[in-house]
């Protein structure tokens, strides 16, 4: 890893942790938790006020995302979900109530204040069928073939590796499986330097894709029936967007082979991000 990039990600790093302990300190006091100051593009204004009120005030507060993935990814009873970059665990605790006891529910998370928080929402949510792992998603410290369904709110766009990302979601998701991500996606016709322009990199405008390298870049880990809805624009050019693609229940040898070699392309398809 460049000396750059580890710049990056410790810069993330730093960001998310910070937040994380805002939440917790706030928590603290009379008033309870502060919540996270995002406009009205990220946050927990993105979910229903049902989904916001079921869960702990401290999840809600350290909602960072730009979507809703729970809703996107389409989870049902019994399923094995995972989700990426958890942060706080609201989307690892909606999730779990979605696929219920017969399902588990992983969020994977490299910051350890984040974690924090989220095993204890965890508790006061009273989940049982979900486990916290710390990771980075560039490495997902899960076996082969053992998820159904991955999903992640708005962190994709701040991997500095966006290629073993989505190596590594074709790689644990089973046969048949799927992606449901919310994510900032940039118009074509916008080049690296013009997405700085607009936001930075940990406010997940700089590092963010365009339409056309998130397709090609989920086409080349093995990825089929890949749709990019945009939402809502986040800045001039740049979108929230629901991402789905799936994973083929049968594959040729070629598409087999494919997440090794977008693994080790090194490539960020003109973006980067975590």
């Amino acid at each position: 890893m460049s000396d750059y990039t580890s710049d990056l990600r410790e810069t993330v790093r730093k960001r998310y942790a910070a937040a994380a302990v805002q939440v917790t300190e706030g928590g603290t006091a009379c008033c309870g938790p502060r919540p996270i100051e995002v406009d009205d593009n990220f946050g927990s204004t993105l979910y229903a006020a049902a989904e916001r009120d079921a869960l702990p005030a401290e999840a809600v507060a350290a909602s960072l995302g730009c979507g809703n993935p729970t809703a996107v990814a389409d989870l049902h009873e019994g399923e094995r979900v995972l989700d990426l970059g958890s942060g706080g665990g609201i989307d690892v605790l909606l999730s779990a109530r979605r696929v219920g006891p017969t399902g588990k529910a992983y969020g994977l998370d490299m910051t350890e204040e984040m974690l924090a928080l989220a095993l204890a929402n965890q508790k006061k949510a009273g989940a049982t069928n979900v486990e916290f792992l710390k990771g980075t998603i560039e490495a997902i410290p899960l076996p082969a073939n053992s998820i159904d369904a991955v999903i992640s709110n708005c962190v994709i766009d701040l991997s500095t590796d966006k290629p073993a990302v989505f190596a590594e979601m074709f790689r644990v998701l089973a046969p048949g499986g799927r992606i449901g991500i919310s994510d900032v996606v940039a118009d074509d016709q916008l080049g690296p330097d013009q997405r700085a322009e607009r936001g930075d990199y940990v406010g997940c405008i700089a590092g963010a894709l365009s339409f056309t390298e998130y397709r090609e870049g989920l086409t080349a880990a093995g990825f089929t029936n890949i749709e990019l809805t945009p939402t809502h624009a986040v800045a001039d050019g740049m979108h929230s967007a629901m991402v789905r693609a799936t994973k083929p229940t049968k594959l040729t040898d070629t598409a087999a082979q494919l997440p090794a070699q977008a693994a080790s392309s090194g490539s960020c398809f003109g973006g980067s991000g975590r």
